[in-house]
């Protein structure tokens, strides 16, 4: 296990997390708001449907980074947690590459797991275009378009880390769908994602937002979710360079927020007519502007 996988784990113990009072993610979140269905084929494959609302579409009118990495993040964990037994497992680096741009939908993303080793998981994703077909032909992916490709590292942790640990068997849906969905439908939201978890642009041009540290964003070890930070990052990188979409993005988890709120920095990398790169950082303003997380977002024109 590397210094910084120990340090997003090791740092804080269990012990020490805020305690989740109800079952994860809780009637309100920004996960279950995705209206997400998995379905285990066996304990090494999983499939993820997702919906693709006006909610979760970028500027261009197709599926956000932001919203596609809590998808791949969400159809990972279940192969890896299984994978992961009798520990728990929390993601610690998320590539995502775009092939092309999803413009109908459904998502559906495609998890098989590549590595069971004894500090990590290892668990490869492809991501398609549902082509407007129904959830229960999209077992099989085969003839789908595909829209990307992506690699999840997952760290081995104690089971008495994450509050879901006691409340969820993934080994138990093998065979069946399960819905991760909104449980109160009726409850008024923003009509833009990134408007929905809470996030402010404090300086445009300069890539800074901010995000509290919220039970609509947290997760099950109480702080925030790791695909939401995908959304943030996306937020940031395409608020820095308008005309622009993420598209492509990897980003490294290094520590758990504690107080927030999480705050971004950028840096370009490369800016060209038709496309940028660009680093930031994750800090965490209530905790000594502690470094929580690094991503590289690539942006392309539309």
């Amino acid at each position: 296990m590397s210094a910084a996988t120990r340090s997003v784990h090791e740092e804080r113990p269990a012990d020490t997390l805020p305690p989740m009072t109800t079952a994860y993610p809780p009637a309100r979140h920004a996960i279950r708001d995705l209206d997400l269905w998995t379905f285990h084929s066996s304990a090494e494959r999983s499939v993820c449907v997702a919906p693709l609302t006006d909610v979760v579409r970028n500027a261009a009118g197709h599926a956000a980074l932001g919203f596609l990495t809590a998808v791949v993040d969400v159809s990972a964990a279940v192969v890896a947690l299984i994978a992961g037994q009798p520990e728990w497992t929390a993601t610690a680096d998320l590539t995502l590459h775009q092939a092309a741009p999803i413009t109908q939908g459904p998502v559906v993303v495609e998890s098989h797991l590549v590595r069971a080793g004894s500090n990590i998981v290892v668990v490869g994703v492809d991501v398609f275009d549902g082509d407007g077909r129904d959830r229960e032909v999209l077992l099989d992916t085969t003839g789908l378009t595909p829209a990307g490709s992506s690699i999840v590292t997952f760290a081995r942790i104690p089971r008495r880390a994450s509050a879901a640990a006691g409340k969820f068997d993934p080994a138990a849906n093998l065979g069946q769908w399960r819905q991760m969905g909104p449980v109160d439908e009726e409850a008024e939201a923003p009509d833009a994602l990134l408007d929905r978890i809470g996030l402010r642009i404090i300086d445009a041009a300069g890539g800074v937002v901010e995000l509290d540290q919220t039970p609509y964003v947290a997760n099950s070890f109480g702080t925030i979710n790791g695909g939401v930070l995908g959304m943030v990052f996306q937020g940031a990188a395409e608020a820095a360079y308008p005309g622009l979409v993420a598209a492509d993005v990897q980003i490294h988890y290094l520590a758990q927020s504690k107080g927030g709120p999480a705050r971004t920095s950028l840096t370009p990398i490369r800016v060209t007519s038709d496309h940028a790169v660009c680093s930031l950082e994750l800090v965490d303003t209530g905790n000594d502007d502690r470094l929580l997380s690094h991503a590289v977002v690539t942006l392309v024109r539309y």
